[in-house]
């Protein structure tokens, strides 16, 4: 179809300030927070209504038209990258808390709502939504379901897909269904868990019930210093495997240390090679008794020196510097790639030491950030795309880090999502049968393949070349990585 002839049927639908075509009104548009990778849409749509958005898929279903979903464009492996010739339709006007249940402890929002204000609006009732992203102040609860998002408290309280209790989605050929429900369990399949980190490949999210939590009683944070990244690795399973499980338990190596205590000053030791922050909370009783506990086990475990916070303005200081941290390594290099992997706890201290080495491979630094207790991986890649072939360098290094996470037993994504950014390493994860159900999968809910085309799940093509290049440089084996 013809630009001219969609946007008179986009008008039908839309009021002409909710269809941008200006280049300077796509512009904003053409990347998420892979800024790497740039492509100005074809035009952009900002419906209002559910029924608004029921009409576009359909238009775009009708005329074969490929269409992205797009959130806060916070996204960090480029699953809202925009379509050449495609729509790229934003869920921002979509913002508001339709019913906010404390007796239930639930809320129904709509996907443009943000993660912070959740918690905002049900904490005069006591309670808050676990999931929270350092992007949490700007990312959408519906970008969060499409990448089932975690965050610092995903260890103890879980992902996403943890705390979320029903979607209401529409489908590609405009039909809106229910997934998922108020109870515990339902009958059928588990759709919520498929939708679930789906990347906007299946269909759209117009509305998420979530869950909410008491705010707990009593919240204390510990912070250890260490003289080795590897030493603190092993505290973190020391910590899981006495049984304590914190409400968060995040890593920061000395690159990382340097650069938030230069950004925001929380009093972080710059002299150590890596430091945890550990946060224990529940009643006062059992909060008190984990402090003293885990204290007991750092101590074990080589922590240098530990500081408890004494009261809450300097628990957010503590956190504040870790919050910060992707944008305080920004300020020392020109461009940061931001990789994400998973990978056993068990072997966090040798992974960060061949990082080490595979920084020194590419010439290119490195600073690790991650959230430590369920071994999610945030390494931060220092480069200038301004610099012939820097960039390349950093995509070659990312790729080195996501295919050693797959070598020890772990995965290439933890929370950020496949995009476009981890495509060819998901040739390394699966299989060919497993890539094939994948692709089934796909064609059951989109048969025409409009929705977010290029994302999360490579074709079997693109694996065959992967496969035969690296097969041919020989750079897929680690044989000095302990297998999981």
């Amino acid at each position: 179809m013809e630009k001219q002839s969609l946007l008179r049927k986009l008008n039908e639908i839309l009021d002409s300030a909710s269809i941008l075509t200006d280049p300077e009104e796509l512009t904003p548009y053409e990347c998420d927070g892979l800024s790497a990778y740039r492509v100005v849409p074809w035009l952009v749509v900002l419906p209002e209504t559910d029924n608004q958005v029921r009409s576009i898929i359909r238009l775009c279903n009708q005329e074969k038209i490929p269409l992205v979903f797009r959130g806060a464009g916070t996204g960090l492996s480029g699953g809202a990258l925009p379509v050449e010739n495609g729509v790229l339709l934003s869920l921002a006007k979509l913002n508001q808390i339709l019913e906010l249940d404390p007796k239930n402890r639930c809320a129904r929002v709509q996907p443009g709502v943000r993660n912070l204000a959740i918690s905002a609006a049900a904490k005069p009732h006591g309670l808050y939504y676990a999931p929270d992203p350092s992007s949490q102040i700007a990312c959408s609860i519906g970008g969060n379901v499409a990448e089932n998002s975690g965050g610092v408290h995903c260890l103890k309280y879980g992902l996403t897909v943890h705390n979320i209790l029903e979607l209401t989605v529409i489908t590609v050929d405009g039909e809106c269904i229910t997934i998922g429900g108020s109870g515990l369990d339902g009958p059928g399949y588990d759709l919520l868990a498929l939708m679930t980190g789906s990347e906007g490949m299946l269909a759209v999210v117009v509305e998420v019930v979530v869950k909410l939590l008491p705010i707990p009683e009593s919240i204390e944070v510990l912070m250890a210093s260490f003289a080795s990244v590897e030493q603190a690795g092993e505290a973190v399973a020391a910590i899981i495997g006495e049984g304590v499980i914190p409400g968060g338990l995040e890593m920061m190596d000395n690159p990382a240390i340097r650069a938030a205590e230069d950004f925001v000053k929380v009093g972080y030791p710059t002299d150590a090679a890596a430091i945890l922050l550990c946060e224990l909370d529940g009643t006062a009783a059992q909060a008190s008794a984990d402090v003293e506990w885990v204290q007991s086990i750092l101590q074990t475990n080589g922590a240098l020196n530990i500081r408890k916070a004494s009261d809450a303005k300097e628990r957010q200081m503590l956190w504040a510097g870790r919050k910060a941290a992707f944008p305080a390594v920004g300020r020392i290099a020109p461009d940061y790639y931001c990789m994400d992997g998973t990978i056993p706890r068990r072997q966090l201290g040798k992974v960060l030491r061949r990082i080490g080495e595979l920084s020194d491979k590419h010439k290119l630094a490195v600073a690790n950030v991650f959230h430590a207790g369920d071994g999610n991986l945030h390494p931060l890649i220092l480069y200038d795309a301004n610099v012939a072939g820097e960039l390349e360098r950093a995509e070659a290094f990312g790729a080195d880090i996501l295919e050693l996470c797959v070598a020890v037993g772990g995965t290439i994504t933890g929370e950020h999502g496949v995009g476009v950014e981890k495509i060819n390493q998901m040739c390394v994860q699966f299989s060919t049968p497993e890539l094939s159900q994948f692709h089934a999968i796909k064609s059951g809910f989109d048969p025409q393949r409009i929705l977010n085309p290029g994302k999360a799940v490579p074709t079997l093509h693109r694996c065959a070349e992967f496969g035969a290049m690296h097969v041919h440089k020989g750079e897929l084996a680690f044989p000095e990585i302990e297998r999981f």
